[in-house]
């Protein structure tokens, strides 16, 4: 087998277990709301097959008649092969040399439209593709809708985040199904000095149709199929006037879940940074999937339609920038604070556990009930934040925070766009769902975080800590090597790739092996519901050099839970009144 060939379809076995549906949560951040000036998207991809690792396509010249093999991101079946360009970009994951970023959310849309009968191309393929092709996010919008004209779309509905390091995009697009071949899409940008953001259900509303996609024109910041609207009519999906269009709410029409267990994530990002969200009771009633249909929307227009007229804004103004660190922690969000807030019902154990384990409905006694779906999940495979900053060289102002596993127990380490190598540890291969690996990036954060499920508010405060500590240490040592890259850069960019190469396979190995030494001090230190007695990160002995721990603490299950656990028992757990502590 040839080696590039063996290089893809290693990527497209991996992306078998990294991109399945309706399971994923992107924010974004336009560089206008955030202190420093760049522009951020994140995605967090979550599965329960999911395995987390580092794609990585090296840049590439390719002779002529060349064909780009289209493996399935879903079912890693090869679909078929399309002409090759000349040169192709280097890509770590969904980030390319360029500073151009993608993230996704399937939101599935109307059954008819599900299956494309040829369809070529689907939502991992055009990622891939758009990234390997494009040096701007419109240059990448542009090249996904062509091809998907020109090839079919093999897949359902799906939004995409798309940034570079100047503008940040959402891009909707569903199949023809059936009916033909391609895909309607509208794609709008996200105005600077705001955030939006995405999560398994369609977004955009209406928007201002445009005749004609100008992709040239920096100021044009909506881009549309052509038959968007008539496609909808053709199909008996709208009937309406065409001002009044709203891609969401046909293509994808909101309902329950659509609003509880998906936008509730936007909303939970917006009304932490954004008071207009938080103060607006109709927000939290939409978030919880109390609709309302009035007969105008908050912006004042007709809502002719009758549609859901409390929906969450596309697009808010947070109340001030918002750095890095931010944006990283709102990756970690369990609607704490929020009427969705999981730590205080029974259901959270006597650990205040935000987390519950799946289905997401049961039933019990004919009445079914929902588990909260928050942005921190059990089953993320992986997260990012994408990081473009356009004041920089593009390989040095490119940084793809990667972590692998729950979002709320990882560490992002830093990898530069521009690297030519990821760490080992992260790498495709290295392990799987099915196969250990004890040098497994995703193996060693997942054995914390499960440490940590058993007893979340005894052990998760200690795994913060020290998850903000390495995130701070990151970013200063990121600043360190951007002056040492701006150095190199004008006189040698070989030099250049090196020392960014180095400082990312460096760091996210060292990560690692860190993270797993950390691993053995949890376990020994919270052994057997125990708390032994620490200093740092060192378990401490009695004394008398014997490596015999000192008395631990017995912290139990806390009052509430305790006067839980004695409802309905009656006698059998009270104590005689001779025997009890004095």
């Amino acid at each position: 087998m040839k080696p590039r060939i063996y290089q893809y379809l290693i990527c497209a076995l991996f992306f078998y277990n990294a991109l399945p549906a309706f399971s994923c949560t992107n924010l974004i951040v336009t560089k206008g709301a955030t202190k420093d000036g760049s522009v951020m998207i994140t995605y967090a991809a979550d599965s329960h097959t999911r395995y987390g690792a580092i794609a990585y396509f090296p840049a590439a010249d390719h002779p002529d008649g060349s064909r780009c093999e289209i493996y399935h991101y879903e079912t890693g079946k090869l679909l078929g092969t399309i002409p090759e360009i000349p040169h192709t970009f280097s890509v770590v994951q969904f980030m390319n040399e360029h500073q151009v970023a993608i993230g996704e959310t399937t939101f599935g849309g109307l059954d008819s439209l599900a299956v494309q009968p040829g369809g070529l191309l689907d939502y991992g393929s055009l990622m891939r593709i758009a990234l390997q092709r494009s040096k701007t996010a419109r240059e990448a919008m542009h090249v996904m809708t062509d091809l998907v004209a020109e090839y079919g779309y093999a897949t359902t509905g799906e939004s995409f985040s798309i940034s570079d390091s100047n503008e940040a995009w959402i891009m909707e697009l569903i199949g023809k199904g059936k009916y033909e071949k391609g895909a309607v899409w509208v794609a709008r940008r996200i105005p600077d000095g705001y955030i939006s953001g995405h999560a398994n259900q369609a977004r955009i509303t209406t928007f201002p149709f445009q005749k004609k996609n100008n992709w040239n024109n920096p100021s044009q910041d909506v881009f549309n199929a052509p038959d968007v609207i008539s496609f909808a009519r053709k199909v008996g999906a709208y009937k309406g006037e065409d001002a009044a269009f709203s891609f969401s709410d046909v293509y994808n029409p909101v309902k329950f879940g659509g609003a509880r267990f998906c936008d509730a994530r936007v909303w939970s990002f917006f009304r932490k940074v954004c008071s207009q969200i938080r103060n607006d009771d109709r927000y939290t009633q939409y978030a919880t999937g109390r609709f309302q249909k009035e007969g105008s929307f908050p912006d004042g227009s007709k809502n002719v339609n009758a549609f859901v007229s409390n929906r969450l804004p596309l697009w808010v103004k947070p109340d001030a920038p918002i750095d890095l660190a931010v944006v990283m922690e709102r990756m970690r969000d369990h609607y704490e604070d929020t009427p969705m807030d999981m730590r205080n019902d029974p259901g959270a154990g006597p650990y205040k556990s935000p987390y519950r384990w799946r289905p997401m409905e049961f039933e019990v006694e004919g009445e079914t009930y929902l588990n909260e779906r928050a942005i921190a999940t059990q089953q993320t495979g992986y997260s990012f934040v994408a990081q473009s900053r356009g004041y920089l060289p593009d390989p040095i102002g490119g940084i793809f925070w990667f972590g692998v596993d729950d979002t709320d127990g990882c560490v992002y380490t830093p990898v530069y766009c521009g690297t030519s190598k990821i760490p080992s540890s992260y790498a495709p291969g290295n392990g799987s769902m099915i196969t250990w690996s004890d040098s497994s990036a995703y193996w060693t954060f997942s054995q914390v975080n499960n440490w940590a499920y058993s007893r979340y508010n005894v052990i998760h405060p200690e795994i913060a800590t020290y998850q903000h500590e390495l995130e701070d240490k990151f970013r200063s040592a990121v600043s360190e090597t951007d002056q040492k890259a701006i150095g190199l850069y004008a006189t040698n960019s070989q030099a250049t790739v090196a020392l960014l190469t180095d400082f990312s396979v460096a760091t996210g190995n060292q990560l690692v092996s860190d993270w797993k030494s950390f691993y053995h001090y949890l376990f020994m230190k919270y052994h057997d519901g125990n708390v032994k007695i620490t200093e740092g990160h060192k378990l401490l002995d009695n004394g008398n050099g014997k490596n015999v721990p000192k008395k631990p603490l017995q912290p139990g299950y806390g009052k509430e839970w305790e006067k839980i656990m004695i409802q309905g028992t009656g006698d059998r757990l009270k104590m005689p009144v001779e025997e009890r502590p004095k």
